[in-house]
Order: C-alpha cells, then structure tokens, then sequence
C-alpha cells in the first residue's frame, strides 16, 4: 500500500533468505521533514495551553448572563462529557497514528480523500481565523488599564511576536508555550482560591455568600423566552457557550508528529484530557456561578452593549465580582495574567493552522511547494500563508474590536465543531476496518474504551449540536446573522462534494483501508529508544539542575528495528 514510497526517509533491506518480516536500516523521526523535538513537559502544557484561552475566563460570562449559575454548570458538564468521547476515539488513533496532519489525513486515508479535503481545509480555517481573534480579544484587555494604546501597534507586535517564536525550530515553540502556558495555569489556580476564600467570608465585606446567588436570583435564567420554554433556551445558550469554551484534543493530536516518544507522551497527554475537563472547564463553570449572579447590572450591561468592558477583563465574572467586593490589586492581576493567556493561545493556533496546511501539502490537498521545509524542520511555505490571516486583527482599527470579536466567534465557534464531527467520523471507519480485517485493538497503546458507542455518541452529539447552535438567528429571522453562525456548515460540505465530483474519489471499503501506514516507521523510531521515558515532573527538576543524567537516549542513527510487517 504504499508504506515505504518515495521517500528516502527509512532505507528498509529486508532479509529475503530467512523470509523475516523484519528490516533493517536507517531510523528517522517521520517520513517527512517534521522533527520530533517536543519533550513531555513541553507537550503536557502545550494540552493545557491551547485548551485553555479567553474564553474560559472572559467569554463565560455570556453563558452566565443568558442561562444562570445551574445551566452554566449542567452544560459544561454535558459538553465536556461529550468531548470526552471525541477524545477517547482521537487517542486511540493518535497514540497509534502521531503522524503530521494528525486527523486531517487519517480522515482522507480512512474515509475518502474528499473527506481529508474537507477536513483539513475546515481545521486550517479555524485555526488561522483562531489568531486574529486572539489579537482583538488582546486589545481590548489592554484597554482594562488605559483606552489610548495603539491598536495597530498591538497587532503588529503580535503579528512579529509570533512569527518569531514559529519560525525557529520546533522546540524553540514548545519551550515558549511551557511557561505561556504555565501563566494560564497559574491563573486558573488564582481564580479557584478566589472563589473559595471569598464565599466563606474571607473578603473585605466579610460575607460568606456561599451558594446564596444559586438561590437568588436563582439558578436558572430566562433567555429569548419566558417560562420553561425560556429556561431550556438559556441552557441551550450555555451550551453554544461551552462548545466555544470546551477544546482540547484537535492540539495533542498535531504536536504528535513533533513529539519525542509519541506512543509514551502523547498517550499522557490524551488521558490528562479528562481530569482537565472536569477541573478546569466543569469546575470553572462551577467558580463563575458562584461568585456572581446572572443579573449582575454590570455584567448585563455589559453583555446587552449598554456599558463598556466588553470581552475585556472587566467582563468577566471573576473581575466584576472582585469589584463588587471591593477587592483593590487582584483584578490588575487577573488581567496581567490574562494577557499571557491569550498571547500563548495565539501562538498555538498559529502553530497548529502551520501544521495543518503542511498535512493538506503531504496528502496533495494542497499544492506540493508547501512541503518545503527549513533545516529546523519548519514549513516555511505553510508558516508565511499562516501569518497572512493575523493581519485581519487591523480590522479591529476601523471597525470595532467587539464587532470584530462577534464576526470571528460565530464563524469559529462551527468550524470547531465539524472538526470533532471529522474525528468521530474518522474512528467508527478506523473502528470497522480493525474489525473487519482482523486486528486487535487490545494490542493498540492506547485502546479506547466502550467503543464504538463512544465514537456513535460523540459524532451524533457534535451533529446535533452544529446544527441548532445559530437557531437565535430565526428569533427574528436575519440573513445576516444566518451566515455568521452557518457560513462553515455550508462551506465544508461544498468542499466536500467539490473535491469529489472533481476527483470522482470513491469511500474507502473497510476491507481497504491502510492500518499499516507510517506504522513501521513509528515502531522503528519508538525502538530505538535505549532509556526509559523521562517524566513529567523529572523534567522539571532537570530546569533547575538536578537528575540532568536522566534523557530520551537513542541508539546510533543506524539501528536495527521493526519497520516492516
């Protein structure tokens, strides 16, 4: 099937006198030019880093306003349960497969070509458009201290701040998204105690407010309607809040190919998914509820328009509630922090929309001079197209950082969705071509559990949800505003059936599907390990001089390994 073509990448001499499936040669990172640099360390906080951006932090304020304190928390629970099935399915193929592209050529590979075309286009897409809106959403926390920085400058800085950091080698990124994102971390921990301190009593007010705001107003908000027919509409609010809030998989899934010992550190990676849902994303909503009411007059005011503050740190519940307390220099705080925060989840988009479009170049989705790579195993081609979409943040001079910040979220917020619809779809062909040829998954490192219920779920979850997301757009009717919410459902299966029809690309029958692939070059590049996997926690210790003896140690560039089958 191909497993070995075209590429110099892993001579293979196989012993034809004995008829051993086994070969013999040269072991390299991948069969392309992406270098595996990223260390544990650096791959856990990249998970962290581009799960966790303004929304959790700024944008949950909406969902509060619209839904209450107990539609808050029962959608975030709901939504990341239901992530968690996208990523059960994501691990079980990445931990196998960490491949560049991750799921935009398993798509193609496993499904049908036109379908890795949509795929990959969708999540190139989202992530490019991901970096401008990181940069407006910058802008208007700057503006929380002072309303006369330049808003050209701010977005020119980004723009040179993050094509220096992806321009160099890839472990010069990991090692700026460890301590980005150990800023996100650090943030969340502080909001946490806030929360806790200052609902038992510990605030200058000396009021242990407790759960008090869950039972007045109450938990449970109106939102378009009246009644319980308004209550069910404020959840669904909270759910659409969630679904921009709630990601992680997609990013672990694109460091794979990056990564020393993918089948060690990127299966890590996947499993900490669950326990971040549950602390950050399910408790966050838990947090925001507690510590501000949903009629609010400062935050209703400022989500109808009516006051300032929108989408800045003064929007969010943690800041209004820290003023309604009469907390003086955490909110300063809050908002420092935050600025780390979304600089580190542009960075990450502009990484991943990079590796994406370099995924859609190897599968020829894209065209071939985007291949190209620098020594340091960038793709630079893929990189310079990448910067081009921070520079609509400049729309944000004329036009209005929240109106730039409304266009981007409604077309963001459904392309995200589609990716995890991809994934879904992708594992239950992955899932029936493993039963159908035989193979066992018990042998997989990583075999995900109930399946393929999981996969079933999480794709009819994700269908339901991208479907009904921008129902506000028919209360009243609005051109518009349909187009904002449903610009990505029309275009992804336009990209579809285009490639197809031109292409006359056919589904790929269980019987098959290639479950060899880049395989043997993983398992030789995995065997030619000669120490054990250094952990997380080892690695940290190693940033401060002790255990420096422990390392990833390779055997010598020409190695013995299991490369064939």
């Amino acid at each position: 099937m191909g497993i070995f073509s075209k590429e110099e990448k892993i001579a293979v001499q196989a012993d034809q006198d004995n008829g051993s499936d086994v070969g013999y040669g040269q072991v390299t990172d991948n069969a392309d030019q992406l270098q595996r640099r990223l260390g544990n360390r650096q791959i856990q906080l990249i998970a962290i880093g581009g799960s966790i951006g303004t929304a959790l932090f700024v944008s949950i304020g909406t969902g509060l306003s619209q839904g209450g304190p107990g539609s808050l928390f029962i959608a975030y629970t709901l939504y990341s349960c239901l992530l968690g099935l996208v990523n059960n399915c994501m691990a079980e193929m990445g931990t196998l497969f960490p491949v560049s592209g991750g799921f935009v050529r398993m798509a193609g590979k496993w499904v049908d070509d036109a379908f890795g075309f949509m795929a990959g286009w969708n999540f190139f897409l989202y992530e490019a458009l991901l970096i401008p809106f990181e940069i407006t959403a910058l802008n208007l926390v700057l503006s929380f201290w002072r309303d006369d920085i330049p808003t050209a400058a701010v977005c020119a800085a980004c723009i040179v701040l993050y094509a220096a950091i992806n321009i160099l080698a890839v472990k010069a990124y990991g090692e700026a998204e460890f301590w980005l994102s150990g800023g996100k971390f650090f943030l969340i921990v502080i909001l946490f105690m806030f929360t806790f301190i200052t609902m038992v009593g510990g605030n200058p007010k000396h009021d242990a407010y407790g759960f008090r705001y869950w039972k007045t107003p109450g938990a449970f908000a109106e939102h378009l309607s009246t009644g319980s027919l308004g209550r069910f509409e404020g959840f669904l609010a909270c759910i659409w809040s969630a679904s921009f809030c709630v990601v992680g998989p997609e990013y672990i899934a694109m460091v794979a190919a990056e990564a020393k010992r993918p089948r060690i550190y990127i299966k890590t990676a996947f499993k900490t998914v669950y326990w971040r849902f549950g602390i950050f994303f399910i408790v966050g909503a838990l947090c925001a509820g507690i510590v501000l009411a949903y009629n609010d007059p400062q935050l209703v005011a400022i989500i109808g328009g009516t006051s300032s503050g929108t989408g800045t740190a003064a929007a969010s519940p943690y800041v209004i509630a820290m003023t309604n307390l009469g907390i003086p220099v955490l909110p300063h705080i809050v908002n420092a922090l935050l600025v780390t925060s979304i600089f580190s989840a542009g960075n990450t988009y502009t990484y991943a929309a990079t590796r994406s479009l370099y995924g859609l170049a190897l599968e020829g989705r894209a065209p071939h001079f985007l291949t190209k790579c620098t020594k340091s195993g960038v793709p630079i081609y893929c990189f310079c197209i990448t910067m081009c979409f921070p520079l609509l943040s400049f729309l944000s001079v004329n036009s209005g950082s929240s109106q730039v910040l409304t266009w981007l979220v409604n077309l963001i917020t459904a392309g995200g969705i589609i990716d995890y619809i991809v994934m879904s779809a992708t594992y239950l062909c992955f899932w029936r071509a493993c039963k159908v040829q035989g193979v066992d998954r018990t042998l997989f490192p990583y075999c995900g559990k109930f399946q393929p219920w999981s996969g079933i779920l999480g794709l009819i979850g994700m269908c339901l949800t991208v479907l009904f997301y921008g129902y506000s757009s028919f209360r009243p009717p609005s051109v518009a505003t349909f187009f904002s919410f449903y610009t990505m459902v029309i275009v992804a299966p336009l990209l579809f059936v285009i490639w197809k029809v031109i292409h006359k690309t056919k589904f790929i029958p269980p019987a098959e599907v290639d479950l060899t692939w880049e395989r043997p070059i993983i398992d030789a590049y995995e065997a030619s390990f000669v120490s054990p996997p250094v952990g997380f926690w080892t690695e940290i210790i190693q940033m401060f001089g002790f255990r420096r003896k422990a390392k990833d140690g390779l055997r010598s560039d020409s190695v013995s390994g299991p490369v064939g089958t």
